[in-house]
């Protein structure tokens, strides 16, 4: 995380299962989505995924440190579905959604 950490930031983390039959899947069944989000700001301040290559996590990163949630992630699902062209692109989204939806229940407490 670079930078200072904030009393409004919060540490969600979403998983879903990687695809059967792909080389991906023989290493690691399941992968994470983790986010650092600025509850003031709705803003993903940071993020990660659990993939073993360093390639993909700065990728999947880049697309979507500093975007906001304000207006629901549909716009940056598809940014995922339009850049990232891989046969776990699937998995990345539902890890994606679930991070959200925990971050989302969050802040309704």
């Amino acid at each position: 995380m670079r930078g200072e950490m904030k009393d409004s930031y919060v540490y969600v983390a979403g998983f879903a299962p990687l695809p059967k039959g792909t080389p991906v899947f023989e290493l690691q069944k399941s992968l994470g989505c983790l986010l650092i989000i600025d509850k003031e700001t709705d803003i993903i301040v940071d993020c990660d995924f659990t993939f073993i290559k360093d390639i993909t996590n700065n990728f999947l990163s880049s697309l979507l440190r500093g975007q906001s949630l304000q207006n629901g992630i549909d716009h940056l699902t598809k940014l995922i579905e339009s850049r990232f062209l891989v046969s776990p692109q699937k998995a990345i989204i539902q890890a994606f959604i679930t991070a959200y939806q925990r971050y989302m229940e969050s802040k309704m407490k």
